[in-house]
Formats: structure tokens, sequence, C-alpha cells
């Protein structure tokens, strides 16, 4: 409308020749917008210089956009004058982060790739070699039908089912609960890949006695050696410095034989319990079961019987017991006279006046009492009510040594807790009320050992070391006869 207008003012103005000549321009300018252009020749000049006029000069601004348009196109015009932006408005170094970021996650999934291809060839050369194994041991021939099993050229792959020194043939093919650590139950492959046929062996049963100064780990001895330390876990973090673990030797419902069970007891408020379903789940830290006590625990005296974790309640002399599968306090009773949180602990501390213990006798408390002036007392407990059936007050002073554990109703104690080697230095056994000094070599391997406490599933000493789940063989000796 403006340019109307002013069209038509300058008509008025232009009269006569003027008017004839007078001449109207579109165009498009420098930033691509439409111009119009009225021009009208002057009186006063007879000519200027003039190249092309505004439709020239709209055609270069139009041909100036079209190549930025262009180049943008073609990926040249990255960074306009404007800013350090790409086409996309991401600046640069975010466009190379991303590009690097993806470049890592193909180069990982690659690697991935790559580690299963090779461990499903492995699985491929596993599963032909089972496929071989399993043809050869079908192609065996069966036993034959003797009325005398005896070792022969034909029954050398027998060799290693023989039953081992005090045992007998019968008894060694016979099918026995599986513990920890027990091959009692390992039967060779031919009865499991036989033909489904009936086989009748008959054997001569020999009784073998044991040799002199050992028995097999089903009787009750006196400790004669205590093995090499065998290490199954490291504890993840400080609260695992100190700590207790431990197997029920005669687990309940759902909990199975081979649970193991474990507590850190670095911390004002010990509750939790972890379970692991074998030694194997243990050692990889793969707990299958957690549970929160209702009261917290002191120390590293706890011990587990029947189905129930025994262990002593913060700050007092009360005793708890936990019932594993109804998860609540099935009983408690305070120890009488005993001292607890650090008046008669072991030599290391740790507020380790009451410690509990299990073995094949039953459960038993070692502690002491103002009376007995830090003497050990050693008490043995109903596993049902904590009632105290019997105590026995011994000549060793509770400070003055590391740790102890009860073997067959005997007390054992060791002598340090830091010495790499220290020993068994004393024994006390309560069926006769005597006890004598011994000296039976014993490590601390990791230099600080605050819980040693016999496994009566495992007929072995589990201890925890400076952070360490060990675990120690033992030989016991011949059981004397009272």
């Amino acid at each position: 409308m403006f340019f109307l207008f002013l069209f038509c003012m300058c008509g008025l103005l232009l009269r006569g020749n003027a008017q004839d000549r007078a001449s109207l321009w579109r165009g498009n300018d420098r930033t691509g917008r439409c111009q119009y252009t009225f021009t009208v020749p002057s009186p006063m000049e007879a000519t200027c210089p003039q190249v092309g006029g505004p439709e020239m000069e709209g055609l270069k601004t139009r041909l100036s956009v079209l190549e930025a348009l262009m180049s943008q196109l073609s990926g040249k015009d990255l960074q306009p004058r404007g800013g350090h932006q790409g086409v996309s408005g991401r600046p640069q170094p975010e466009l190379q982060e991303a590009l690097n970021r993806a470049i890592g996650e193909r180069n990982l999934l690659q690697g991935e790739k790559e580690r299963l291809e090779r461990e499903l060839e492995t699985l491929k050369l596993r599963m032909d070699e089972m496929r071989r194994e399993t043809e050869r041991l079908r192609n065996r021939p069966c036993l034959t039908q003797n009325p005398v099993v005896a070792p022969s050229s034909t029954q050398q792959d027998w060799s290693r089912a023989r039953p081992a020194a005090g045992s007998n043939q019968m008894t060694h093919l016979m099918t026995r609960p599986n513990r920890q650590g027990d091959s009692s139950n390992l039967r060779d492959s031919a009865w499991q890949y036989g033909a489904l046929s009936f086989q009748e062996l008959k054997a001569e049963v020999t009784e073998v006695p044991a040799p002199d100064g050992t028995v097999d780990n089903t009787g009750c001895g006196e400790v004669i050696s205590v093995g090499e330390p065998v290490t199954h876990r490291k504890a993840d973090n400080i609260a695992g410095k100190y700590g207790v673990w431990m197997q029920d030797p005669e687990a309940v419902s759902p909990y199975g034989p081979n649970m193991l069970w474990r507590i850190d007891t670095i911390g004002t408020e010990i509750r939790q319990l972890y379970g692991y379903d074998d030694m194997e789940q243990l050692s990889k830290g793969f707990p299958s079961k957690v549970l929160l006590l209702p009261d917290p625990l002191e120390s590293t005296g706890a011990t587990m019987y029947r189905g129930s974790l025994y262990y002593q309640r913060r700050l007092s002399r009360t005793l708890i017991r936990y019932d594993l599968a109804a998860e609540h306090v099935a009983a408690r009773r305070e120890l009488p006279h005993a001292g607890f949180h650090g008046q008669f602990p072991y030599s290391w501390g740790g507020y380790t006046d009451i410690d509990l213990s299990v073995d094949e006798k039953g459960l038993w408390a070692i502690y002491s009492t103002s009376k007995a002036q830090g003497a050990i007392v050693i008490s043995k407990l109903d596993p049902h009510s904590l009632e105290v059936k019997r105590s026995w007050e011994t000549s060793i002073r509770k400070a003055s040594v590391a740790n102890s554990f009860m073997i067959c109703g005997k007390l054992y104690t060791v002598a340090s807790y830091a010495a790499r080697d220290t020993t068994i230095n004393h024994v006390y056994d309560t069926g006769t009320s005597q006890g004598k000094a011994v000296s039976i070599p014993f490590k601390n391997k990791y230099g600080y050992n605050s819980m040693i406490d016999y496994s009566l599933a495992q007929r072995k000493l589990f201890a925890w070391d400076n952070f360490h789940l060990v675990s120690y063989d033992l030989r016991l000796g011949r059981q004397q006869a009272n």
C-alpha cells in the first residue's frame, strides 16, 4: 500500500514527458526480502553510470543466498559467523564426545561378542569330551558276580573307590549324608551309566584298625596337630576386620547342611546375619539369605546349633537363642555372674567376655566371673532353655590366652592372636576335671586372629584372621577309655 501511494504521489508531481519516462523495479535485497524501486530520470543530468539496475542487484542477492544454502548443504559451512555451532546447532566438542562414546560402546560390544564366542567354543569342546566319556563308560563291561571281591587286574578301575583305613568295603559303598569336604559318597561311574539291571555285590568284610596315635574324624580324641590355615575369603570392608563364621552341625529346614553363616562384628549395632548356600558361594561373597537380628550382638563368640543362632546380647550377660526358621527369639537367659563388655576378655580384647561353642558333647559357654577372679569358667548349657547344667572352674587366666575352643568336652586355649607362629598351650578335660600344659604348633597367617572355634559340621577349626576367613584341618589322637 505504501509503494502504491508513493507511486500515485509521484505520478501527480511528474507530468508531461517526465511522467512517460518514469519506471518501477522489483527485486530481492541482500537479505532476500522483496524490494520495490521507483525511479525518474533527472532533468539536470543527461546520463549516469548504471550497470544492470536494481534487477541485477536483486539477482546478485538471490545468487548469494543460494550459494550460502548450497555451502551449508554440502557441509562446508559448519561454523557460521554467528558462533561455533555445527549444522545441527550442537557444539563441535559435544559432537566429538558423542562420537567417541559411540566408538567406545561399539568396541565394548565387539569385545563382549568375542568373549562369548570363545566361551561357546570352550563349551562345545567340553560337551564333545563329555559325550566321548559317556560313550566310553557305557561300553565298559558289567561287573561279574563273584562271591568275594578281591583285587585283580580286571578291577583296577575300582582302586580309587577303596575304603579308607578304619572302615570296611560295604560301609564305603553305602550312600552317606554329604558333608562339606566329605568324599565318602563318591561312587564309581559304572553304577551310574551301566545297564539298568540288578547287580549283586558280595564282599568280604575285614576290620582294619587305625594306626597308632590317630583316629578317623568320626570319633573323639585329643588334638595332636593342627594343619596349615586355608583361606576361603577376605572381608569386603573395615566392618569385617573382626567377625565370626560358622556352620550348623545339625541343620534344620529350610536350611541345608552345607549352609554357612557369617557376621561382621565391627560397629555399635551388629545385627546382620549373612547366609551362604555352600563354601563356594561364601568364597564368592554371594549370600542367599540376610537376617536382621532383633537384638544387637556383642563380639565374636556366637555359634550355630540345631537350627538356632546362639549369641550374647550387646552390653549385657544375656544369652539369646534365635530360631533361624521362625526368625524370632526362642529363648533368652542371663549367664549367672558372667563378666561382660570388657571385664574378662581374651588378650586381644574385643569385648570377648563370653564365648559360646558347640562340640560332640553339646553347647558350652566359656567366660569368667568376679568369684573366679578372671580364671576361665566352662559351663554346659541346655540348648533349648540356655539354663546352666554344670560348671567347671579352671586355673587358666582368661586374659593370658588369645582364644579358646571346645572339642569332645575338652577346652583348648591358643597362646597368641598376633604371633605368626604360636601354640595351643593348655587343654582342660571336663570329663576328668583335670588340665595340663601342651605345645601344639598353631599359625596366625594374617597376624590378628579374633575368632577361633571348632566346626563340628566339618570337624575343622574355623577362624577369622585380620579380615580373612580361614580353616584348619585337625588330627586327633586315640580316644582314651575312661
